[in-house]
């Protein structure tokens, strides 16, 4: 019951963090209890001596502070409108020109988020405000403070509708889309690998007389938690071969772990709860889906109805830099639990995978693009620089420059142009 709780919450967190909706209705929500608190105070000996030592900045007119809610209400409800019509026009945008796994990214930007709760919160607070008015009268006692914030929370929503535009105006160029999800990506990697370094790293994962586990869904391993394991699966002294990487989709029936005894119905029931199947690979950047996006990206600027060179090199360039990183992992790294006589080995994805996923579609539309065709060129061979690499993660990045190769002879027909790709080699 506790684990299942645990799951359920840890979901559901995650569904509420990413929602357009989250911050919003958290905002909307404290400016209502700041409406509630203001009117309680209104009243108070301490606000009183304030509106006698600074009666120029507490307006005591009924009719005036009518007016002036009345006209912010009118205005707010014009700035949230405009507001939201522009992220519709920047998500159309993003999702005609660049890529639609990118629109979750926008949707979720915070700093958005934050600029239409504020909207929807001062909105709430004005109409709260009217309506307390309206019920208590025309006491001057009782609109002052109330409405003197209402002014200065006008005046930060134009302040930030101000901000808002600049913001959305830089987030939707291309070259800011790139350097966002590379940042991202780049962080988690070096998290990941961070992480490596308190594992073992193996080359490939025993497993001679292992029961395989078959999934009992279908999507996307999103991840392992040993946190919800039941006591009897951790002292027990199994091995837990996790064979899906991180994002990888798997169908139902697909073998997704491998254990070291056979366990019983019970048990494997208990095993498949630890699992996290989502129905999205790209809720996020990690593991390989930033790299897919800039993938995605550059295989777009090089589609026909675009064809945008410069675009495809940027997100090339910052491939380079993150697979890097990658070709450093491990194939596998086991961990055995402190106090617990438990093994857990998890995989990363394949170099040879990778490139077939990320380079290849490049390569495929880019192969009559010499611009590109170099930066591919120099990008695989900055890859293979690093002192880290395995023989055949190294081995793999030979390869993939061998048949990036073949495609240059067999598509660039200007023998000079020609020429002077494969000298690059």
């Amino acid at each position: 019951m506790i684990r299942n709780l645990i799951k359920f919450v840890r979901e559901l967190g995650t569904k509420v963090l990413k929602s357009i909706a989250f911050y919003p209705v958290l905002l909307a929500i404290s400016f209502f209890i700041i409406a509630l608190l203001i009117l309680k105070i209104e009243n108070s000996e301490f606000i009183a001596t304030i509106k006698q030592e600074l009666p120029f900045l507490f307006i005591s007119d009924f009719e005036t502070a009518r007016t002036i809610l009345t006209t912010f209400i009118g205005g707010i409800i014009s700035l949230t409108v405009f507001s939201f019509s522009m992220v519709m026009v920047v998500l159309n945008q993003a999702s005609s020109n660049f890529s639609p796994r990118l629109l979750p990214n926008l949707v979720s930007n915070k700093k958005h988020q934050i600029i239409l709760g504020v909207y929807i919160g001062t909105l709430l607070y004005f109409i709260f405000i009217l309506i307390a008015l309206g019920a208590e009268g025309v006491e001057s006692n009782s609109i002052g403070l109330s409405t003197m914030l209402a002014a200065i929370f006008g005046v930060v929503c134009v302040g930030l509708f101000v901000y808002f535009i600049h913001n959305i105006s830089t987030a939707i160029q291309i070259n800011n889309i790139i350097d966002r999800i590379y940042r991202s990506s780049s962080k988690s990697l070096e998290k990941a690998y961070k992480n490596q370094q308190n594992k073992i790293a193996l080359r490939h994962s025993e497993s001679a007389g292992f029961r395989s586990i078959l999934s009992d869904k279908t999507g996307y391993f999103s991840g392992f938690y040993v946190s919800l394991m039941a006591e009897n699966l951790k002292s027990n002294g199994y091995q837990f071969n996790i064979t899906p990487y991180l994002n990888q989709h798997i169908y139902k029936g697909d073998v997704i772990a491998e254990v070291s005894e056979n366990l019983s119905d019970e048990e494997e029931k208990a095993l498949l709860f630890c699992f996290t199947i989502s129905t999205n690979r790209h809720d996020g950047d990690e593991g390989i889906s930033g790299l897919i996006k800039l993938s995605e990206i550059a295989v777009k600027a090089m589609s026909p109805g675009i064809n945008d060179p410069g675009t495809a090199i940027e997100a090339i360039v910052k491939i380079g830099k993150l697979l890097y990183t990658t070709v450093a992992f491990a194939n596998a790294t086991s961990q055995k639990l402190e106090q617990k006589n438990l093994i857990i080995v998890t995989h990363n994805i394949s170099v040879d995978e990778l490139l077939r996923i990320i380079i290849q579609p490049i390569r495929f539309y880019a192969k009559e693009d010499c611009m590109v065709l170099f930066q591919l060129i120099k990008t695989l061979q900055y890859v293979l620089r690093n002192p880290k690499i395995s023989i055949d993660n190294k081995h793999s990045l030979e390869t993939e420059l061998t048949n990036l190769k073949i495609d240059i002879q067999e598509n660039i027909k200007n023998k000079a142009d020609q020429k002077k790709l494969l000298e690059a080699f």
